[in-house]
């Protein structure tokens, strides 16, 4: 059981897509956060996200991972790679080597890691193949390091049942709550953590599988138009942003 987490990556991990009314962004790693602090009653869990929307690789682990591991937490979960993955170009090989050489770091640092794959959102995407192609190969080439001791790996890409449109938000690029739930609820069970059974997840995955989605010409309009315009001019989401929990803070059960 453990008592203090910290994760880092990019969008996914940061939470996009499950958006709370004052506009923070939860996601799946503060539903694991919760979950490992219900199960650990009375005792305290501390966790921090570092994660910030639109980093690539590089920078999550140039700019996040050192001041993770300076956090000292007896977890760290790692991901990165997918904005990566829908860059024109992907040095598959490169990144591959990179992920690698992150999860040892963590590992070095006597640090459990709890490795993910992103949810895999190519179903509803333009060029949906090109990336479900890198992804997949990217997630072969690192499945390896799931033996290593002292990594918890969850393979949220191969998950079928993630596809399915009712776990994506109106971008299909990012999770809703559902879909944040539902990855949260694969980490837990990796870990051998109650998943609680207020979230629902049971029940969603129970229901019928929503329809295959279409895209339309205002969702080019809206989503893809200008995702396109910040990689011609060099601009990301997370331009300006910082991380939404840089410390280890202690978990509010009430959350």
């Amino acid at each position: 059981m453990f008592h203090s987490y910290a994760a880092i990556g990019d969008s996914f991990t940061e939470g996009v897509g499950d958006d709370l009314p004052d506009g923070v962004s939860r996601g799946w790693a503060d539903f694991v956060a919760l979950g490992l602090a219900k199960a650990a009653a009375p005792e305290p869990v501390r966790y921090a996200n570092l994660a910030i929307r639109g980093r690539k690789l590089g920078p999550i682990i140039d700019e996040q991972l050192d001041a993770a591991i300076a956090l000292g937490p007896e977890v760290i979960s790692f991901n990165g790679g997918g904005n990566d993955m829908l860059r024109p170009r992907m040095p598959e090989e490169v990144v591959a080597d990179r992920f690698r050489l992150a999860i040892h770091r963590i590992r070095d640092a006597g640090i459990h890691v709890l490795m993910l794959s992103g949810a895999n959102p190519t179903d509803h995407l333009p060029l949906g193949r090109v990336f479900d192609a890198r992804g997949a190969r990217l997630t072969v080439a690192l499945q390896d390091l799931a033996q290593l001791d002292g990594v918890t790996f969850v393979d949220n890409f191969s998950d079928r049942s993630l596809r399915d449109i009712r776990y994506w938000s109106a971008d299909k690029l990012h999770l809703n709550s559902l879909g944040h739930a539902k990855v949260a609820s694969n980490v837990l069970t990796a870990l051998g953590v109650p998943v609680p059974d207020e979230w629902g997840v049971a029940e969603v995955a129970a229901a019928p599988a929503g329809r295959k989605s279409r895209n339309t010409a205002t969702y080019y309009r809206e989503y893809v138009l200008p995702w396109i315009g910040r990689r011609l001019t060099g601009r990301s989401s997370g331009d300006g942003r910082t991380a939404k929990r840089p410390t280890l803070e202690p978990v509010a059960l009430d959350a």
